[in-house]
Formats: C-alpha cells, sequence, structure tokens
C-alpha cells in the first residue's frame, strides 16, 4: 500500500513539474511574440522589403538589415524616431521635400483628401537642355564731335547668337515647382550692330581725303584706334616702329601680322602704311599713330572701312 501511495505522489510531483514548464514556455513565447514587428522599408529606387524585428528605433532597424545611407539620403521617419509594427521607413534623397497634412485649421476650414494627396506628391527631378537665343547689341559711335548736322550709317549688322543651357527642372504633380542652371554653351556668338554717327555730306568737296587716285581692292570694317609715342601708349618714348621706322602721325599705323610691313590701306579716305606691331593689334583692330597722348583721347575708337592700295 505505502508503495502504491509513494509512486503515485511521484506521479503527481512529475505532472506538476511539467504543467509548470509548459506555462512557462507560453509565457516566453507570448513575451517574444508581443515584441516582434512586422517593418516595411522602402529603398530610393522604389523596390519594398519587409522585416521581422524586434527593435523599435528606425537606425537599429537599418543596422540589423545592413543597410547603409548615403550622405545625400535621408529617412522619413528620421533615425532617432521610435516606431511600431506596420509602420513603413522610407529612404529617400535629402531634397525631398515633405508636406505637412493640414487637418482643421483655427478657423475651421477643412482640407479635403484630394488636396492632402495633391500636396502628398513626390517631387522629381528631370535634365532639360534647351537653345536660347543671344541678342545682338546696338554700338554707336560719334565721330562728329559736337556737330548737330549729322546722320547714322549702319557699318555692321547685327546678329543674334545661340547658346545651350542645361537646366535642372523639379516637378511636382506635373507642374514646373524649379528651374536651375547646371550649365552654359555657347554655340555661335552674337555680332554686334554698328551705328556711326557722322556729318551729313552736303556736297562732293565735303567727302573724305582724296587717296592720290590710288587703287584699292576689297573693303572690310576695321575697329581703328589711335596711339602716340609716350610709355603708356607703348612702353618706349624712343618712337621706333617694330620695322625700325620712325613712327610719323598721318603715315604710321600698327597692324596685325596678316598686313607684312610696308603694305598701303586706305584707312576711312587716307593712305597709310602699315609700320608697326602691337600686343593688343590683333584681328580687326588697327592703331593709327598721331603726335601726342591728348590726340589719342580725342580720336576715340572709331569704325571705319580699311581697304589695301594697290
Amino acid at each position: 500500500m505505502k508503495r502504491e501511495e509513494k509512486a503515485s505522489i511521484s506521479i503527481m510531483k512529475i505532472i506538476c513539474v511539467s504543467i509548470i514548464l509548459i506555462l512557462i514556455s507560453g509565457i516566453s513565447v507570448m513575451a517574444v511574440n508581443t515584441d516582434l514587428k512586422d517593418i516595411t522599408i522602402v529603398l530610393q529606387n522604389g523596390y519594398e522589403m519587409t522585416t521581422v524585428t524586434s527593435k523599435s528605433k528606425v537606425s537599429d532597424i537599418l543596422n540589423e538589415n545592413n543597410i547603409i545611407l548615403n550622405e545625400d539620403q535621408k529617412t522619413i521617419p528620421d533615425l532617432d524616431s521610435e516606431i511600431v509594427s506596420g509602420d513603413t521607413i522610407k529612404i529617400t534623397d535629402k531634397s525631398y521635400n515633405e508636406v505637412q497634412i493640414a487637418k482643421i485649421s483655427e478657423e475651421g476650414i477643412e482640407t479635403s483628401l484630394d488636396q492632402l494627396l495633391e500636396n502628398y506628391a513626390p517631387i522629381t527631378e528631370k535634365i532639360v537642355v534647351e537653345q536660347v537665343v543671344i541678342p545682338y547689341e546696338t554700338i554707336t559711335k560719334n565721330t562728329t564731335g559736337t556737330s548737330t548736322d549729322t546722320t547714322n550709317k549702319v557699318v555692321q549688322e547685327g546678329k543674334d547668337g545661340l547658346k545651350e543651357v542645361t537646366y535642372k527642372v523639379k516637378y511636382q504633380n506635373d507642374v514646373e515647382i524649379e528651374k536651375s542652371v547646371i550649365s552654359e554653351v555657347v554655340i555661335q556668338e552674337p555680332v554686334n550692330k554698328i551705328v556711326q554717327v557722322q556729318k551729313k555730306v552736303t556736297s562732293r568737296s565735303s567727302t573724305l581725303p582724296r587717296t592720290s587716285g590710288a587703287s584699292t581692292t576689297g573693303g572690310t570694317v576695321y575697329k581703328i584706334t589711335a596711339y602716340c609715342p609716350c610709355a603708356k601708349c607703348c612702353g618706349k618714348t624712343n618712337g621706333r616702329t617694330a620695322s625700325g621706322t620712325r613712327a610719323t602721325a598721318g603715315r604710321t599705323v600698327a597692324a596685325s601680322s596678316k598686313f607684312a610691313f610696308g603694305t598701303k590701306l586706305n584707312i576711312g579716305g587716307h593712305v597709310y602704311t602699315v609700320e608697326d606691331r602691337g600686343g593688343a593689334i590683333n584681328g580687326n583692330k588697327i592703331d593709327i599713330f598721331v603726335n601726342s597722348h591728348a590726340e589719342a583721347l580725342q580720336w576715340g575708337v572709331r569704325y571705319l572701312n580699311v581697304s589695301v592700295v594697290n
């Protein structure tokens, strides 16, 4: 009898211990299940992934899934935020503008769902290349001094230029909200229109000086300036030209190397000789020699027809 009672007591002990163990295991499983969260992570390229985690902080969840942000990326909500099961972590560009969802203002104006969805639309960027016209400028040159009996003569017609501009354009709901220039490339430079104000010709005797009957070939408008033998104009005061001659007013001009020394040029009706050069004398520019700096300043800048005398 005693043996049966002892066996019964042993069985009861085993049953009690088993029940206690089952209860402890069930409580542990419930605790674990309670701590686990289903979180959705949306990458910047739109890819979505779902993860199960026991962590609550956004940065911890990203580290757990081996996700590292670039310098120009951010998360919504931010890295220090605490989230719950069912939440979404979105990775996007730092320039992405979050739109606050309005509820009811103090005045009692209620925002509709359609308006909220429209304001919450993402911002997209596009690179746009456009060709833009560069307008030419009109330059007016007065060669008459104080004379009032003048007329205008177009010595060079103007022509618009063209450039290629690359923009970065931001859109929201297919509407342009921002446009910034990335780069500009000039395809064709504009040609300025040059208008010369000159004295009216009232008789044949008032035309430009005669050229001793010399014949000319061709003719191109040049920018004509003046210089004297001072150090300010040419850096020296000995009066010697690049060709070795002594500079003489009314005869000597400085021109680019496309004109050989000794070339006769008809400039505005007066014949000069190419005897000098200059660092700033290139292209369609010619310097005529005068006796003084005051004369050079008085001459200023003129645009005259230039041709080679045969």
